[in-house]
């Protein structure tokens, strides 16, 4: 009965596997950092209108007869 063999997975492979991953994740975790900056910049604008004229903004939105 002739002996059989196994071939040995690729190491280089498992590691290129895990760096893609590694590097996806980190690339998910700049978008992820990228759109709170960006709400948090909304925010901010919302927050300094309200200081500046809370009143005039909030009338704005009062119905005034029947609309």
């Amino acid at each position: 009965m002739p002996q059989q063999f196994e071939q040995p997975q690729s190491q280089p492979q498992e590691v290129h596997e895990e760096d893609a991953l590694t590097a996806a994740q980190t690339n998910q975790q700049q978008q992820s950092d990228d759109q709170s900056d960006v709400l948090d910049s909304i925010l901010d604008d919302i927050e300094s209108t309200l200081e500046t004229n809370a009143e005039e903004y909030v009338n704005s939105f009062v119905q005034k007869g029947g609309e």
